[in-house]
């Protein structure tokens, strides 16, 4: 019986020792901080990084915009072989500059409103259209992880009004 008792009190001190050990003892304290913090920095990370990406493509898509207006309003000439215009030459234009951008043209709406017609045909001095507007919406998924957003998809728009005046 005096064995039982004996490594009952043992035990009881033990345990207090390990409490109090446990209580004083910081080894593992940095670790379990790390291991607390590093989701949130990875997140912090990796959102940072997407949103760059969207940022960089919101540029893209303003600068295609940019040039397809400015094609839109460009004069042409029959000699130089620089026939097309309208609709078609715009989204040509768009597409190209998108792929340079290394963007899916095929993800892209893009809608053109042609050029009005002149504000005053008759006058050669001051010749001018009411202009073009160029618009373009593209799809951009957000992969941000621990997050709501992961996986989310928004739609970036850019819209461009030009207008021509010689």
């Amino acid at each position: 019986m005096k064995h039982k008792c004996l490594q009952k009190e043992i035990t009881t001190r033990a345990r207090a020792g390990l409490l109090r050990r446990l209580v004083t003892e910081t080894r593992g304290q940095d670790l379990i901080e790390f291991a607390f913090v590093l989701p949130i920095l990875v997140m912090l990370l990796l959102g940072m990084v997407w949103m760059g990406r969207a940022i960089s493509v919101y540029q893209a898509l303003g600068r295609a915009a940019r040039d397809g207006a400015r094609a839109a309003l460009a004069p042409t000439c029959a000699t130089c072989g620089d026939t097309a215009t309208g609709v078609a030459a715009v989204t040509t234009v768009v597409t190209n500059d998108l792929t340079a951008a290394s963007l899916n043209a095929g993800n892209a709406i893009i809608s053109v409103s042609p050029p009005s017609p002149p504000i005053d045909p008759g006058d050669n001095v001051n010749y001018r259209f009411s202009g073009v507007t160029v618009n373009i919406i593209y799809p951009v998924q957000l992969n941000i992880p621990f997050t709501p957003w992961n996986g989310t998809t928004i739609s970036l728009n850019s819209t461009v009004t030009m207008r021509q005046e010689f």
